[in-house]
């Protein structure tokens, strides 16, 4: 178990500048997500601390050490990859076993420790057979057990779930958070999979165009927000643009003020709710203590447990809700009237671009 520290750490690629001067504390034992579109940034940054690039400038420290100029091999940081990278002609045991072997560590201790992650991972009963018999869960496991097995003070994982079906990666994520747990081990996760980094970690890290744009809790991630990128990529939202009248924020929608901010009157800004706080009637039904926007209906989904509801504005704004399923509701017809209400409380303001910051 170890904390890990970056600071200042830039590296490019010809003109590219794929990580911005990213500065990270990683307390000792936490799980901790980086998360973010492809060509973000994530994965690069992750290597580098593995030693597989090497930072234009920065450093990085484990407990205080600083490891950014030794070779990858003897940074003491075990990595699983996204596409399991098992060796094919080694039986699972064999494969456990590998960085062990590199290590030179003895026959008896050696077996003891092979054993022992292969419990972990339960796969125990597979140790003999080859990865062509194994599942892509088991692969993965056996990954996640060579990595574990060397007893690195860093696990870094490369989005290691995303070739598996989708019922498979929810329940080993589950068993990969526990097995981290259990063994408190600081671990550094890469996705691009929401989902799966607000179910997993510790702390999320939001990564856009190799720049931190927030650290936080997953509640502080989706229910705070710092910009609009963050509130943009991390689960469903709504943007209903607004102005800036006073110190207040009004939406052009419906002129509902739902919000009272500082900085320049004028300035371009949007409104942001989420689905699952937009309440949905049919016909006209504007209630005092919310906002109320009226909208035709652009289309139903319906997904058992929930039901998304789409309208679109009078203003031509699309506007959707995630709501517990009604007869009333699913019987809505296109093109039928129809009120969205929320409370001003669950709305946030940000300024009007990519990366604006909440106001």
């Amino acid at each position: 178990m170890a904390s890990v520290e970056i600071i200042n750490l830039r590296k490019s690629y010809g003109n590219v500048l794929a990580l911005s001067d990213i500065e990270i504390e990683i307390g000792t034992g936490s799980f901790y997500t980086l998360l973010g579109p492809s060509g973000c940034g994530k994965t690069t940054l992750l290597r580098t601390i593995a030693g597989f690039h090497f930072q234009d400038a920065g450093r990085i420290l484990v407990d205080g050490v600083e490891i950014q100029n030794k070779p990858a091999h003897k940074r003491d940081v075990g990595m699983v990859f996204q596409d399991y990278a098992v060796f094919p002609h080694l039986s699972v045991e064999a494969n456990v076993a590998f960085g062990l072997k590199q290590r030179k560590v003895p026959a008896a201790e050696m077996s003891r420790r092979v054993a022992e992650a292969l419990r972990i991972v339960q796969l125990d009963p597979f140790a003999q057979r080859m990865p062509h018999e194994l599942s892509g869960g088991q692969q993965q496991r056996v990954g996640l057990a060579r990595a574990m097995v060397i007893n690195p003070t860093v696990l870094l994982m490369d989005e290691p779930l995303s070739n598996l079906d989708a019922k498979l990666r929810v329940d080993l994520r589950a068993e990969l958070r526990q097995i981290q747990r259990d063994l408190g081990m600081t671990t550094v996760y890469v996705t691009h999979d929401q989902e799966e980094a607000l179910a997993m970690s510790d702390i999320v890290c939001v990564m856009y165009n190799g720049i931190i744009q927030q650290a936080a809790s997953p509640f502080d991630i989706y229910r705070l927000p710092t910009n609009r990128f963050v509130a943009n990529f991390v689960g469903g939202n709504n943007f209903l643009s607004a102005t800036h009248e006073g110190g207040r924020a009004l939406l052009k929608s419906s002129g509902s003020v739902v919000a009272d901010v500082a900085g320049p009157a004028g300035q371009a800004i949007v409104a942001s709710v989420r689905p699952e706080a937009v309440r949905v009637s049919p016909g006209a039904n504007i209630k005092d203590h919310e906002v109320s926007i009226p909208v035709r209906i652009a289309g139903i989904s319906f997904i058992g447990r929930e039901a998304g509801v789409h309208g679109v504005t009078e203003a031509g704004e699309n506007l959707s809700a995630t709501v517990r399923p009604s007869a009333e509701i699913l019987a809505l017809a296109k093109g039928a009237e129809a009120t969205f209400g929320f409370q001003r409380a669950d709305m946030l303001v940000f300024e009007d671009h990519d990366t604006g910051r909440r106001l």
